[in-house]
């Protein structure tokens, strides 16, 4: 369970980084900081219901008695209403959770001792209304990047308070107030409390068995009068390898929109580290054989079909099967102009003869220059595209096979099919969004703007 600020903090997944720009930015707007504390009041109210009430002893002067010394054990909480709280945002600092007209209600055993040999005990029901309580909370980054929550400053302030004492004397009623101040020191304890959660919050975001994506905070929290901007990381690295790219993110500013409780900026570094990524892995490449070519194909992986534009293959490796390696020979660049999502691409075909001992033999080498354009969209909490090709030339890169004419082998339907390959890892398989627990994103838009996508969306928290 978590308080509505601990559902702030960790709504961006954040943590502290030394990268200048971000690569994503994530906006909490007012509508959201008010769904985020509606369903965290539930969460706090249940936590406070729940928590151990220590035992308190100590001593009072009570006239006309004089030294008592009292202890109170076996506190429960047996009743408490928070029904009506605001948080209010603090620029430069945190929030601030006002909670008023709560109510609690306590039970416990006393036991008093006094003239050194006279002992008393019994119960109580402590009834505390109209409790007001301010805390300021502040939102920052510890030295690991992971976000703490702390308590500045809390006060409160009691309406009416009444207690019943059972089975003993009635001067216990000079030491309620102390059963309100122990309750006020427990609220900022579970405010504090949050930050071994945090602690253990993972920050990376595995994609699949070649990379992640970390979002890590570059920067503390910018807090305004109606937002909160989270500025990330956004960076994938290989996992278990966190290689920088030779490139940075390009600055970039989040739009004035506030119709949407969350707005997600992604730059153009974020999908470029990727393409850094996956190239480095070798997950751009791929073996392709005849039973991969759809039978409709009148291109076929066999030395008697390419014989027949190159007659140097039939003659030399006759009635044998072939196979092609595709792969990138450097990282996709993907640009972001406004509503157009470009993917560049620099790649090799590579073609073998396949030997009845399954030895290859290399035949020729292509080279591939193209570029697709993507359709982006948000599915689920991922983001993801659709490709479709916009260009490609290819030409000889090596021939061992004699020269020949590139466009005599060229298929209108096989290698555009193969360069759309090489780029599809990094658009089509998606990567996921900066969310946390069980949030679904509603009601979403998406624009491209000039070096980032804008996300605009709702989000609803499902357990």
């Amino acid at each position: 369970k978590m308080s509505p600020c601990c559902l702030l903090a960790l709504l961006a997944v954040i943590s502290l980084t030394l990268a200048a720009s971000p690569g994503v930015k994530v906006k909490l707007t007012d509508k959201g900081i008010e769904y985020g504390k509606q369903i965290g009041m539930a969460s706090l109210q249940q936590k406070l219901k729940t928590m151990k009430v220590p035992d308190l002893s100590g001593t009072e002067k009570v006239p006309p008695i004089g030294k008592v010394k009292y202890s109170l054990t076996g506190m429960t909480i047996v009743n408490l209403g928070l029904p009506k709280s605001a948080l209010v945002l603090m620029p430069g600092t945190g929030v601030r959770l006002a909670i008023t007209n709560a109510f609690i209600n306590l039970h416990g055993n006393w036991r008093v001792r006094y003239f050194r040999f006279i002992q008393d005990r019994g119960s109580f029901d402590l009834a505390i209304n109209g409790l007001t309580i301010t805390a300021d909370i502040a939102i920052k980054s510890d030295e690991t990047g992971r976000p703490t929550v702390s308590t500045v400053n809390c006060v409160a302030n009691v309406g009416s308070a009444s207690i019943k004492f059972h089975g003993g004397a009635r001067y216990m009623e000079y030491i309620e107030a102390l059963n309100t101040m122990l309750y006020l020191k427990r609220l900022a304890d579970v405010i504090t409390d949050m930050n071994p959660h945090l602690k253990t919050f993972n920050v990376l975001a595995k994609v699949d068995q070649y990379a992640e994506i970390e979002y890590s905070m570059v920067t503390s929290p910018t807090i305004s009068k109606s937002s909160i901007e989270f500025s990330l990381k956004g960076e994938f690295y290989n996992i278990g390898k966190h290689q920088e790219p030779p490139f940075s993110p390009t600055p970039f500013s989040l739009p004035p929109q506030d119709n949407n409780m969350l707005y997600i900026g992604v730059s153009s570094f974020t999908p470029n580290s990727a393409g850094f990524v996956y190239n480095n892995a070798g997950a751009l490449s791929l073996y392709v054989t005849d039973d991969m070519i759809p039978p409709s194909s009148p291109i076929r992986l066999n030395t008697g079909t390419f014989g027949v534009f190159i007659p140097e293959i039939a003659k030399r490796f006759p009635g044998m099967m072939m196979k092609l390696l595709v792969k990138t020979v450097k990282e996709p660049t993907i640009s972001l102009e406004p509503n157009n999502v470009t993917v560049q691409a620099s790649g090799t075909v590579t073609a073998y003869a396949i030997q009845p001992n399954t030895t290859l033999s290399p035949l020729f080498v292509l080279n591939m220059e193209g570029s697709v354009s993507a359709q982006m969209n948000v599915t689920g909490v991922k983001l993801a595209g659709a490709i479709t090709l916009n260009k490609i030339e290819m030409t000889l890169g090596t021939s061992y096979v004699g020269q020949f004419q590139v466009r005599m082998i060229f298929s209108d339907y096989l290698f555009p099919c193969l360069f759309i390959f090489i780029v599809s890892a990094l658009i089509e398989k998606g990567f996921p969004l900066p969310t946390i627990g069980k949030m679904n994103l509603i009601n979403t838009q998406l624009q491209v703007l000039k070096d980032y996508m804008l996300i605009g969306t709702d989000v609803q928290f499902t357990g």
